[in-house]
């Protein structure tokens, strides 16, 4: 059963990790697919950025699916950009159903030592960067509905404190009053409106040699096992991370008529995080 058959779905943050698990879960599914990221350095985040060749590995494995594809470089700071890539994914393929406002970055510290850049950095991406992704696809999602779905890519971070990573914090907590807001807002149209929250998952923005120094600071070269048991301490199932897929699995059902009547929610997918 093709759960999204004939739906056109704008994906942010599509060019690797997360975003690319959606667009090739929802194209799988029967969606076509308008991507877009920055493919290039965010100033003051951590990890390496994604790259064109990314974006264009996603282009492809949608495509080998049987799927149409638009690929539009853009970063979710600036809303005339995104308001341009609403605009070529229009002309393509003449609507959009689904939203997933994904992108995001992640840079650490203790508050009290967090710089003003990294502060707003972290701030205009993760809550303004979605923001910026409703505004552009709002009034598209509500010409497709009934039946549009927007969906946010919050965090078990959302929903809980965490040392050294406040300003990701803050910002994730804005997205649950984004979409909170959003979902009563969007409700007369039958635009459903949700987020998911993910624990870690295993993608470059968690799993890099920048972070496992983080975690294991009198480790030479840490190795992804050892980081691994770290990051087990912060699930309750024994596992260190979910995959992108689970994810995106979570995302194609907020997406799907299946969830038609479900708006204002975060649904966890954490491994059990949030119960520690």
């Amino acid at each position: 059963m093709a759960r999204v058959e004939g739906k056109v779905a704008f994906i942010t943050g599509a060019a690797r990790g997360q975003g690319r698990s959606h667009a090739i879960r929802l194209a799988e599914e029967g969606a076509d697919i308008i991507a877009v990221d920055i493919v290039g350095r965010v100033h003051t985040a951590s990890g390496q950025p994604a790259t064109p060749d990314d974006l264009a590995i996603t282009v492809k494995e949608v495509e080998a699916l049987g799927r149409r594809i638009i690929s539009v470089q853009a970063d979710v700071r600036d809303q005339d950009a995104l308001d341009a890539a609403v605009a070529a994914g229009l002309a393509e393929f003449g609507k959009i159903d689904i939203t997933v406002a994904n992108a995001g970055v992640i840079n650490y510290g203790p508050l009290a030592e967090v710089k003003e850049e990294q502060w707003h950095t972290l701030l205009d991406v993760n809550l303004t960067g979605v923001w910026h992704t409703a505004k552009a696809t709002i009034p598209a999602l509500i010409d497709s509905s009934p039946g549009s779905s927007l969906i946010l890519t919050a965090s078990v971070g959302a929903l809980k404190g965490a040392a050294g990573t406040g300003a990701y914090i803050s910002a994730k907590h804005g997205v649950i009053g984004l979409m909170r807001t959003l979902a009563i807002e969007l409700a007369p149209n039958f635009v459903r409106v949700n987020c998911v929250a993910p624990g870690n998952v295993n993608t470059e923005m968690l799993v890099n040699e920048e972070t496992m120094r983080r975690f294991l600071p009198d480790v030479e070269n840490p190795t992804t096992e050892q980081f691994g048991e770290v990051a087990k301490a912060f699930h309750t199932m024994d596992v260190p991370w979910v995959e992108p897929r689970d994810i995106s699995n979570a995302v194609l059902f907020l997406a799907s008529d299946e969830a038609r009547w479900v708006t204002g929610i975060a649904l966890p997918v954490d491994a059990g995080a949030l119960l520690h």
